[in-house]
């Protein structure tokens, strides 16, 4: 893969964690019965820092938990016979039903990660709402799926990659576009 360009810097990043946070605050009217739930791997850290500035805004906390989709992805038979799906289990420290939570990931592109991560949460219980956070949308759409909050819109072709890097996990902050090979 040949990388293109960088579309969103650290300061981009944490200016569309912030933006998305307030949308999150002002949609909701406050953060009452709200939940974060990030989608492993990075959508566990933005979901954090997210809970991070909610509360910096709102003055109390708001729960976050992780999710792990990986038995519910719709491509698990794609893989070889001697690669085991690595199953990590989900970690939401309140009751989901009768609560709003708002799923987050890095980048939105068919829509079949979301899909899984609903059918994950519709198993461990019944959300009031389920609403979505992505730090970038990318087009692309498979599924009938749209984002309630989007960090920023990355018109792709099919031939470009977009490659979320986060501190927590890469060491840096930062969303570049790839051409593929």
């Amino acid at each position: 893969m040949t990388k293109k360009a960088v579309v969103l810097d650290e300061q981009a990043i944490r200016r569309a964690l912030t933006r998305i946070a307030h949308e999150i605050i002002e949609r909701n009217k406050g953060i009452q019965d709200c939940v974060l739930v990030g989608i492993r791997t990075r959508g566990i850290y933005l979901a954090k820092r997210l809970a991070e500035r909610i509360e910096q805004i709102e003055g109390s906390p708001i729960a976050v938990g992780d999710l792990d989709i990986t038995l519910y992805r719709d491509d698990l038979t794609k893989k070889t016979a001697n690669q085991e799906p690595e199953v990590r289990g989900s970690d939401i420290p309140v009751e989901i039903s009768n609560r709003k939570v708002i799923l987050i990931d890095d980048v939105l592109y068919t829509g079949r990660t979301v899909r899984a991560g609903m059918d994950a949460l519709m198993d461990i219980g019944r959300p009031s709402a389920i609403q979505l956070g992505v730090l970038v949308d990318r087009g692309h759409r498979e599924l009938p799926i749209r984002a309630d909050y989007v960090g920023k819109n990355i018109p792709t072709s099919n031939s470009e990659k977009i490659v979320v890097q986060l501190s927590e996990v890469d060491g840096e902050d930062q969303v570049s576009i790839f051409e593929k090979e």
